[in-house]
């Protein structure tokens, strides 16, 4: 098969033939329609992650057909149209046992922990866990951010926050998985307030629905939070740091009204300080948000299905595979919070 790979931290990856693989006895091969080109891939592709093996094929937002099935898997069989979380759990777990597969302690992740999905191939394993159904009038870019930033949002605001329609949801950082969580906020019936250093990041915020957009770039932290209070008298209820810096980070958590939620999506370089006096003045709950089990997807796909949530309104660039090296190496170059590339391998 075709796949791009790399087989030194850093240096360009290529396109080239490799092995296609076999599945897992309990495990699937797919071939790949769509998947996404995110942040997370390059900072594998640089080094950051201390799981990746070499030579490696990154990619781990993705949608296919499933062309070969493991002999212990029951619940899905070739043709079918499917996606996954990024975090595939084992099932077997006592985490996963409890539902909480995105935490599992024995977890699995394309371009990660194994080749992934920049490729015509990508094996996933303990598929009967870990599989979603995607519909076939689902738009092929749309189920493969599903995986993601848009899963990981979702269940940041709706399984951990508890967003309900009415309250007031601020989102500091508007890359794609600021913006997902702009767009799952609006289709959940919260006011959402954006905050970003880049402009154009604000213009997709408003357009996807966001009712209010702050200009944070070169202000100061209090600055940034007296045009909160003043975008949102009523107060934050929840806030979303989709960035991960020790500064977006504190601007979500001292915004929050008493008994607040904070959801940090974010990763972080480096662990930061937290203004622990707000969390217990205020009594706030700062909440992560790691993926999201694939037992938890229907409430997600249930708002894709209705219309309310359109995940290919993110997109702005689909790419072959051959353009993948230097969109990868572009991505690493550029900090601003572009429209969102998928690549379309047109299976």
């Amino acid at each position: 098969m075709r796949a791009v790979c790399f087989d030194e931290f850093s240096a360009r990856p290529v396109l080239r033939e490799v092995p296609s693989p076999s599945p897992s006895p309990r495990g699937v091969v797919v071939r790949v329609e769509a998947t996404g080109l995110c942040r997370s891939d390059v900072h594998g592709w640089l080094g950051h992650d201390d799981g990746i093996s070499l030579p490696h094929v990154p990619g781990h937002e993705l949608v296919g057909t499933i062309t070969a099935v493991g002999g212990d898997v029951r619940r899905f069989s070739v043709g079918g149209r499917v996606t996954t979380p990024f975090v595939c759990a084992c099932g077997r777990c006592p985490e996963c046992v409890s539902g909480n597969g995105q935490v599992c302690r024995n977890q699995t992740q394309p371009g990660f922990t194994h080749w992934g999905s920049f490729a015509e191939f990508v094996a996933l394993h303990d598929a009967d866990t870990n599989l979603v159904a995607v519909p076939e009038s689902l738009d092929a870019g749309a189920a493969a951010l599903l995986g993601c930033r848009f899963a990981t949002s979702y269940r940041g605001l709706v399984h951990q926050a508890r967003l309900a329609a009415g309250e007031t949801l601020l989102v500091v950082g508007c890359g794609g998985v600021g913006l997902s969580a702009v767009m799952i906020g609006v289709a959940l019936g919260a006011r959402v307030i954006a905050v970003d250093i880049d402009r154009d990041a604000l213009t997709r915020a408003a357009r996807f629905g966001a009712a209010g957009t702050i200009h944070s770039a070169g202000l100061s932290r209090s600055a940034v939070l007296d045009a909160v209070r003043d975008a949102a008298p009523e107060g934050i209820a929840v806030s979303v740091d989709a960035l991960g810096r020790e500064e977006t980070a504190a601007i979500g958590i001292l915004s929050l009204r008493p008994r607040g939620r904070h959801v940090q999506i974010g990763l972080f370089p480096t662990d930061p300080v937290i203004p622990m006096g707000a969390v217990i003045g205020k009594e706030l709950a700062v909440l992560g948000s790691h993926g999201m089990p694939a037992h938890d997807y229907p409430g997600l796909l249930d708002l894709v299905a209705a219309g309310r949530l359109r995940p290919q309104d993110l997109i702005e660039r689909r790419i072959p595979l051959d353009a993948v090296p230097d969109a990868l190496v572009a991505m690493a170059d550029d900090t601003s919070a572009g429209g969102v590339t998928v690549v379309d391998l047109g299976a």
